[in-house]
């Protein structure tokens, strides 16, 4: 149930998100973040906030586990939209985070896979990749490296 402690408090975040998805693009765009995370429900969940001053635009993680099934659920929301997205459900084994749900991407049903990895005091990777093809493939869409500030 505490498998997000690792992520309380203040960090900064290099991200690094694909230009174009399933187009066999290689561009990739860079840009700063700067995130909160918070512990919600007695330690039952998370909530982080987190600010892209030069995209102008924001975003909040809620992360709650499911005491029957242990197993977390992920929910996005952005302040492009005001959408909260489906959640990405799963697990963290030997220090890895896998976490799968159902997604669009321009109006096409896809799958989406959450990775947390590298995971230490001071720093945590955090990964979206996308399946156009119900899983059999994967693209690597989004890629933020945090550093605790």
């Amino acid at each position: 149930m505490n498998d997000f402690d690792f992520l309380i408090g203040s960090w900064t975040v290099t991200n690094r998100r694909l230009s174009s998805l399933f187009t066999g693009s290689d561009q990739w765009e860079t840009f700063p973040g700067v995130s909160t995370c918070r512990p919600a429900l007695d330690g039952g969940g998370t909530i982080e906030e987190i600010a892209f001053p030069t995209l102008g635009s924001c975003g909040l993680t809620l992360r709650l586990f499911d005491r029957e099934r242990k197993e977390w659920s992920i929910y996005w929301a952005s302040s492009r939209t005001g959408l909260l997205y489906p959640p990405v459900a799963g697990t963290f084994t030997d220090g890895r985070g896998d976490f799968y749900g159902d997604d669009t991407h321009d109006g096409k049903p896809v799958k989406a896979h959450f990775i947390w990895s590298d995971i230490t005091p001071t720093s945590a990777r955090w990964e979206q990749e996308f399946s156009a093809d119900a899983g059999r493939t994967w693209e690597s869409n989004w890629v933020m490296e945090y550093s605790r500030t």
